[in-house]
């Protein structure tokens, strides 16, 4: 995890933090319920979810993401629910103060460093961003992190 703090005359006026996130993902059924079953069960293992994604592949068929899962307890209930860690998605978490164009900063700095982003989810709630960024590899994460840690 890395913090990035700016100040101004002693006073911090912005603070990144960006961290390597564990993303697990499922295909589930696309019916009413489902989602809520899944969500029930990790719920009542004590997962405390920060980022979840649910999208339809097809007709039949949902994906969802979910981030994070911590101990044993949660990851069985995961499993029991048809969600495993996510083969061969890395991932970023990013947060702290939103402002105009942020967004734009921090995937130009990466892609001026030559660093392609497999997926993007971001949310601002009031003056505080959240931004979640998938790689290929686990190298790609741990490049991305440096440069952001820097162009924030």
């Amino acid at each position: 995890m890395v913090t990035a703090e700016f100040r101004f005359y002693g006073e911090t006026i912005m603070a990144y933090t960006v961290k390597k996130v564990e993303v697990w993902a499922g295909d589930i059924l696309n019916r009413p319920g489902t989602l809520a079953r899944v969500l029930e069960s990790l719920s009542n293992a004590g997962a405390q979810l920060e980022f979840m994604i649910a999208r339809r592949v097809n007709p039949d068929t949902s994906r969802v993401f979910l981030a994070p899962l911590k101990g044993t307890k949660q990851q069985r209930a995961a499993a029991d629910v048809g969600v495993v860690r996510a083969a061969g998605l890395h991932a970023l978490r990013i947060d702290g103060p939103d402002r105009p164009g942020l967004g734009a900063h921090i995937t130009r700095a990466l892609a001026d460093k030559g660093i392609n982003i497999r997926g993007a989810s971001a949310a601002s709630l009031g003056k505080k961003l959240v931004v979640y960024l998938a790689f290929e590899t686990p190298e790609a994460v741990t490049q991305a992190a440096s440069v952001l840690r820097k162009a924030l």
